[in-house]
């Protein structure tokens, strides 16, 4: 008999779970219009609906814990330049150009006075940005991770984030996909490898825990 796929993760021992810090950050990726506006090639559906609400109740809880808030954004040039192969890989996102208001935060997801903007033109949060030495002057050890997609720019900001020695934590409520297939594909592979997978009520939990013991 064929041993299956869990038990193959698991004698190999992927899954681990990590020793969570005790400084972390919040990190929303590419919440924009663009994935929640039904003509938009980007949209969605359910699948990023999803996501924000998981991401406004993780973001209440970290303004009220007071912990750091990093926001990203994607934004070109007009015609894409700065967005390289990228850009030309991906015609739908020509809904970043500069101006496009596609490109704007979605409702309820807004930035707040003194939390940190990312622009950014690639997937990782972190490639071509100062957001890991930024982490890092705050002393940040553990980076709570959601956005859109999971396949895409989740994914690739939590493979530079392990990469970059803070304890990831993507939190699989708060992230999103336009399919199921993708998300679910993506999030057990990151939990196998790069991050430890949690809900958003095991990260709101962590963060007031945290905030309890100061």
């Amino acid at each position: 008999m064929s041993e299956s796929l869990a038990d193959n993760y698991a004698r190999a021992g992927y899954h681990a779970r990590q020793v969570w810090g005790r400084s972390p950050a919040l990190l929303l990726v590419d919440f924009a219009q663009a994935y929640f506006s039904p003509n938009a090639p980007l949209y969605g559906g359910e699948g990023c609906e999803r996501a924000r609400r998981g991401a406004m109740t993780l973001l209440a809880a970290a303004r009220e814990t007071g912990i750091p808030v990093v926001h990203t954004e994607v934004r070109y040039q007009k015609g894409g330049r700065d967005g390289g192969v990228f850009f030309r890989k991906v015609p739908a996102l020509a809904c970043f150009e500069r101006g496009n208001p596609l490109g704007d935060p979605v409702a309820g997801l807004e930035p707040a006075e003194g939390e940190t903007v990312i622009t950014k033109q690639y997937p990782s949060a972190f490639f071509g940005t100062s957001l890991a030495a930024m982490l890092t002057a705050q002393r940040v050890d553990t980076l709570l991770i959601t956005g859109l997609t999971t396949s895409g720019c989740v994914r690739a900001s939590c493979v530079d984030a392990m990469s970059s020695g803070f304890v990831t934590l993507v939190v699989e409520d708060a992230c999103g996909d336009r399919a199921s297939g993708p998300h679910e594909a993506n999030i057990f592979d990151m939990s196998a490898k790069y991050a430890d997978v949690i809900t958003v009520a095991e990260a709101a939990a962590f963060l007031r825990g945290l905030a309890a013991q100061q």
